[in-house]
C-alpha cells in the first residue's frame, strides 16, 4: 500500500493531535513540578501545585479530545485505519505515559528498591498491550466486544480516574498536610486495580449510540442539564465521583435492570436498531466508512 492509498482525513486527526497534544504539555507541566522540587518541596511553594492541577486539567483535556474524535469521524463517514493508529498513539502518550509520571512525581518516588518505577511501568505497560489487543481486534474487522461496548475498561477512564482522584487528594491535602499524606496512598493500589481492570473482560458501555438523534425522557434532560451544572460548579470532586461511578458500573452492570440501562445509553431501545438502520439507508455519506472504525479506547 503507497501513501496515496492511506486515508488522512483532516478534522478527526486533527481532533486526535488534539489529545496527543495535551499529554504532552501535561508531561511538560510534571517536569516542570519535578524541577522546581516536586512534591517534597509543595507544601512551602504554592506555584508548584499549579504545576500539578494544571497536568490534571489538560489530562481530562486529552479526553474531551478524544471522545470528540471518534464521534466526528463516525458523523463526517470519515473513519480510518490511520484515523485508529493515530488514536492509539496519542492516547499512549495522554493516557499512558502521563497519568503514570504524574503518580509517579506524587507519590511512588517514595518507593525504595525501584517498586515505584515498576508499579507505573505496569500500568503504561497493560495499556499500551490493551490498546494493541483492541487494534489486532479491529483490523480483523471482528471486534472483541459486542455492539456497544468495551471488553475491559477503556484507558481514558483510566487516565480519567486516576488524574480526578488526584485532583481530589491535592484539594483535600492543599491545607492539611496530615490527609495528603495519609490518603496519597491509594493511588499505588489504584494503578494496579486499573491495570488489571483494563485487561478483564467486564463490559462497558462505549456510548457510541448516545448522538444527535438520542431522544430521553424530561426527568432524564433535566437530571443530565443538572448534572453537568453541579459538576462544572464542583469541578475539585465531582470528576472523580462521575469516573468512580463509570468503573464501578461494570463490575454492577449485570444486576442493572434493562430499563435502567436504555436511559444511561448502555442499551438499545427496541426498534432503535430499525430506526438506526433506516437513517443510514437515507444518509449513506454518513452511516458509510471507508475503513474499520475509529473508536476510543
Amino acid at each position: 500500500m503507497s501513501d496515496r492509498d492511506i486515508k488522512v482525513y483532516l478534522w478527526p486527526n486533527l481532533i486526535t493531535a488534539g489529545n496527543l497534544f495535551c499529554g504532552f504539555a501535561a508531561i511538560l507541566s510534571i517536569f516542570q513540578g519535578m524541577r522546581q522540587g516536586g512534591m517534597a518541596a509543595a507544601a512551602a511553594d504554592t506555584e508548584i501545585w499549579r504545576h500539578y492541577i494544571q497536568a490534571i486539567a489538560l489530562i481530562f483535556g486529552a479526553c474531551l479530545f478524544d471522545l470528540l474524535d471518534g464521534r466526528v469521524a463516525r458523523i463526517s463517514g470519515q473513519e480510518s485505519s490511520f484515523g485508529r493508529e493515530f488514536d492509539s498513539l496519542a492516547d499512549i502518550v495522554s493516557f499512558g505515559l502521563a497519568p503514570a509520571l504524574l503518580v509517579m512525581d506524587i507519590v511512588l518516588y517514595e518507593f525504595q528498591n525501584g517498586i515505584g518505577e515498576i508499579i507505573a511501568f505496569i500500568y503504561l505497560l497493560c495499556g499500551a498491550m490493551r490498546l494493541a489487543r483492541f487494534n489486532v481486534h479491529a483490523g480483523k474487522d471482528a471486534p472483541e466486544q459486542p455492539a456497544g461496548h468495551f471488553s475491559g475498561f477503556p484507558i481514558p477512564a483510566a487516565a480519567g480516574v486516576i488524574a480526578s482522584l488526584t485532583l481530589l487528594i491535592l484539594w483535600l491535602g492543599s491545607d492539611r498536610p496530615e490527609v495528603l499524606a495519609r490518603f496519597k496512598y491509594v493511588l499505588p493500589f489504584l494503578m494496579l486495580l486499573l491495570s488489571f481492570m483494563m485487561f478483564s473482560r467486564i463490559q462497558y458501555p462505549n456510548f457510541k449510540k448516545l448522538n444527535w438523534r438520542t431522544q430521553r425522557s424530561i426527568p432524564a434532560v433535566a437530571g443530565i442539564i443538572l448534572l453537568m451544572v453541579v459538576t462544572v460548579r464542583f469541578w475539585r470532586f465531582m470528576p472523580a465521583v462521575l469516573f468512580t461511578l463509570y468503573l464501578l458500573y461494570g463490575l454492577v452492570r449485570p444486576w442493572v435492570s434493562r430499563r435502567w440501562r436504555q436511559e444511561l445509553g448502555d442499551e438499545l431501545e427496541e426498534g432503535e436498531d430499525e430506526r438506526e438502520s433506516a437513517a443510514v439507508q437515507a444518509f449513506p455519506e454518513v452511516g458509510e466508512t471507508e475503513g474499520p472504525e475509529k473508536k476510543v479506547v
